[in-house]
């Protein structure tokens, strides 16, 4: 079979060869079906057809009552038309909190008129660098199967696949003549190993990286690229960026290595990065090394696109336009002396965040280092708000793709632009001298606004913006998997896309968290020239408190939405927001009894106790749902180290580090926040009691605010807490609390609403 296989390969044009290549691949479409349709796997036929791009038709099966069948052009295709037919036929759907496909109708709904469907661009593209951290530094391969899974249906074809990096590269300086020393005091923790892959950080805080974390992720990388491949996925993988290890200087002093900025206040022994210049040929022997070992450990031919990101957050050592030519040529051509057949992937932050240094001509003199416009695909990064493509010429050309960021550091709050995200992508691929090639997602964590990204990924297979309410309606009417929908539902959802899913303002587009995760302070929280967090851009009492009240009259009219695991998470998610908002008020009345006239530290203190009243609540709140607990987040970390101890104590360190102070001394401390039961009530509630107290104290002495007291009695806060281990507070558990959720939503509703 494989010699006739051959023949026919080296026979057949592109196209068919793309069409019997999809057409070996299907078995992994059958075990999807298998995964999550086990009642219906012998109904679904998937068939190769040729044509270009991606494209599928659904119709019945003839000679099959009740059978359903797929053609595609591609695996992905294939993948999308099945979701296809689950979503607007059968009404099911898959979801972050679990797939729901198994709830198919036992007697398929048949297709009637065939149904056809085409991507509208070459590339859908998931994963910011840092999710990996963010979200999955502790996922299991159960967790990665979800995933997998939820994004090939979605028709997502090019995820990028970070996992296990840091086994190649240790290989690979281990080659080059680096000790395990060296090395060990180069790489990062496992819940900030992106930023080490960046170039933003070197070494850790907390303990070296082990040998077994390193072995596990390497293992685990080879179970996703197997699954990915197999679901039609080309993906994105790591190569050598250039950075290194400080004794790479000392190995090969002759070599051309320039130090890096510091980063976001680091100390030096933790930032300022080594980077090997590209125009240096021990660059090339090491990207070789590099390739050669990956391609070694997962396959040829698995993938030609790379990713690789020389300056995010971090400028080039020079503005010279030359200089930054012969990087990027450099860059390319070692690339290219591994594979032939490479495909540079850069994520375009660097160009927006650094919009003073990259101006115009350094950008295009940087991308024009690789020759040809097929050579890069640019991911727009931040397109939803800061579009970079419009003011460089398309990228000058190269390939690019149109992505939506959002959910920075995972942040949890509402917010969307429904609009944007449908029209946008469009206007852009349909703009003169467009070279867009794919859409994509590029949230930085993938937590809440479920709505955001599914739209946008659906819009990469229409031709024209999505109408929103139809689409809006169909959307809740599969995720509330219930006879008999109530209206309120609906109308709840309405309100949501509306309003909150309909924000304009680019300055506020980023994903806004509650202010109680913040450092507290008595000015400048809700100011967003401080870049802390923005104010909440939507009115609360005409937004969240009727979607609540909806939900919840929804739920008393239909008691099967109870069962619902996504309504049950919608429903928290909205009471969670609703606290979230009130604690905003709650705080500036605090911040006006300190700053008033007649001010006593017995007025302060019960000032105070309504945002400590908020936080009991949010705790109780989020404690009934298992995808709002802290300690899921530990007991993932935790679970990796197979009941080593020690090793255990590491991993939580690193966990609870992220979420917190990240970093040592809380050099981005809060970015990471995250509306969590057990965190709320061990971290933030001590938090904002201190500052209460804090305030009230000093009000009682007639002394002035010292924002250099606080702020020394907070960072002690968060690094003691950091340094516990799981279960010596109270609030952390390993499940849910077993409080009723509805009694706590009526008692939240008639307090706060």
């Amino acid at each position: 079979m494989q010699r006739v296989l051959g023949l026919v390969v080296l026979i057949l044009s592109a196209v068919v060869v793309e069409a019997a290549a999809s057409y070996l691949a299907l078995d992994g479409l059958h075990a999807l079906v298998q995964r999550r349709l086990a009642d219906h796997a012998g109904s679904f036929t998937f068939q190769s057809t040729e044509g270009e791009g991606d494209s599928f038709v659904i119709s019945d099966t003839k000679g099959k009552p009740g059978g359903i069948t797929v053609e595609c052009t591609t695996v992905s295709a294939c993948a999308r038309g099945l979701y296809t037919y689950l979503t607007d036929f059968g009404g099911v759907d898959i979801w972050w909190t679990g797939s729901r496909l198994d709830q198919l109708p036992s007697r398929l709904p048949a297709v009637g008129q065939p149904v056809h469907g085409t991507a509208v661009v070459p590339y859908r593209y998931h994963f910011n660098t840092v999710t990996f951290d963010y979200t999955a530094a502790f996922w299991t391969f159960e967790q990665w199967e979800l995933e997998l899974d939820w994004l090939a249906l979605r028709g997502v074809n090019l995820p990028l696949a970070w996992v296990g990096y840091e086994y190649i590269l240790i290989e690979v300086l281990r080659e080059a003549g680096l000790s395990d020393g060296d090395i060990s005091s180069f790489l990062s923790g496992p819940a900030f190993q992106a930023w080490n892959r960046f170039g933003n950080i070197q070494s850790s805080w907390g303990g070296d990286l082990p040998m077994q974390w390193v072995d596990e992720q390497f293992a685990l990388q080879k179970q996703i690229l197997a699954r990915m491949t197999e679901l039609g996925m080309t993906p994105v993988l790591p190569a050598f960026t250039g950075f290194v290890p400080r004794a790479m200087s000392s190995v090969y002093p002759n070599a051309s290595i320039v130090n890096g900025s510091q980063w976001n206040g680091f100390p030096s022994t933790l930032t300022n990065v080594s980077f090997l210049e590209p125009f240096d040929p021990l660059f090339a022997t090491l990207q070789k090394s590099f390739i050669t070992k990956q391609q070694a450990a997962y396959g040829a031919n698995v993938t030609h696109i790379y990713t690789l990101d020389q300056y995010n957050e971090n400028n080039p050592f020079s503005g010279n336009i030359s200089y930054l030519a012969n990087v990027s040529a450099g860059t390319f051509a070692s690339l290219r002396a591994a594979d032939p057949e490479a495909i540079w992937m850069l994520q375009g932050w660097l160009f927006f965040i650094s919009e003073t240094f990259w101006t115009n001509d350094r950008i295009e003199a940087y991308l024009g280092g690789a020759p040809s416009n097929d050579s890069m695909i640019i991911l727009d990064l931040y397109s939803e708000a800061a579009p970079q493509w419009n003011r460089t010429s398309s990228y000058f050309g190269k390939a690019w793709v149109w992505c939506e960021l959002h959910d920075f550091g995972g942040n949890m709050g509402f917010e969307g632009n429904l609009e944007e995200i449908t029209t946008a992508p469009i206007d852009a691929l349909n703009s003169p001298g467009s070279s867009m090639k794919g859409v994509g997602l590029t949230m930085e964590g993938q937590e809440g606004n479920e709505i955001v990204y599914d739209i946008l990924l659906d819009q990469a297979w229409s031709s024209t913006p999505i109408d929103i309410p139809s689409y809006v309606t169909s959307w809740v009417a599969r995720r509330y998997l219930v006879n008999s929908l109530p209206s309120a539902a609906q109308e709840a959802w309405r309100i949501l896309s509306t309003t909150i899913y309909n924000n304009t303002d680019p300055s506020s587009q980023a994903t806004i968290r509650g202010i109680y995760e913040i450092e507290p302070a008595v000015a400048g929280i809700t100011d967003s020239a401080t870049q802390r967090t923005v104010p909440v851009p939507y009115d609360t009492n005409t937004t969240i408190v009727p979607a609540l009240q909806l939900l919840v009259q929804a739920k008393a009219e239909n008691e099967a939405l109870a069962a619902v695991p996504e309504f049950v998470y919608d429903v928290v998610d909205v009471a969670r927001q609703l606290l979230s908002n009130r604690f905003v008020d709650a705080y500036q009345e605090l911040i006006v009894t300190y700053n008033s006239t007649d001010a006593t530290s017995e007025s302060v203190q019960r000032a105070g106790q309504p945002l400590i009243s908020i936080l009991s609540n949010l705790d109780s709140l989020l404690g009934t749902n298992e995808n709002f607990l802290l300690s899921s987040w530990i007991a993932q970390a935790r679970n990796w180290s197979h009941g080593d101890d020690s090793y255990a104590a590491y991993l939580e360190y690193n966990a609870r580090n992220q979420i917190t102070l990240w970093g040592p001394d809380g050099e981005i401390n809060d970015y990471a926040s995250k509306a969590w039961a057990g965190l709320i009530s061990t971290y933030y509630i001590p938090r904002w009691q201190t500052f209460i107290n804090y305030l009230a104290s000093i009000t009682r002495l007639g002394r002035a605010y010292d924002s250099t007291v606080i702020s020394g009695q907070l960072l002690f806060i968060g690094q003691e807490w950091d340094a516990r281990i799981w279960g010596e507070g109270p609030g952390e558990h390993w499940g849910v609390s077993g409080e009723d959720v509805w009694e706590l939503v009526d008692s939240i509703l008639a307090t706060w609403a």
